[in-house]
């Protein structure tokens, strides 16, 4: 996993590929909460629009994915949804 991305698609893309891994058992939710967490305090202007996600990101990663991610910055209190 990188922790800086170039565009907000490559960064939906590892979000997906995160939420999948937990989704599939292969990485464990501590694991799941730090690469969320990482990847929003390195990239949060391509990650959020205001208070709300960008489309890209709600176009390529869906409500389900989205949920959990706000879920995961709301109790780090990194966003206050």
């Amino acid at each position: 996993m990188k922790l800086f991305y170039k565009t907000q698609r490559e960064l939906a893309n590892s979000l997906n590929e995160i939420l999948d891994a937990y989704w599939e058992s292969k990485i464990n939710e501590e694991v799941l909460i730090k690469n969320v967490s990482d990847i929003y305090l390195n990239n949060s202007k391509k990650l959020l629009k205001g208070n709300d996600f960008t489309t890209v990101l709600k176009q390529q990663c869906g409500k389900r994915r989205l949920e959990v991610v706000a879920q995961i910055l709301t109790m780090n209190k990194l966003i206050g949804k």
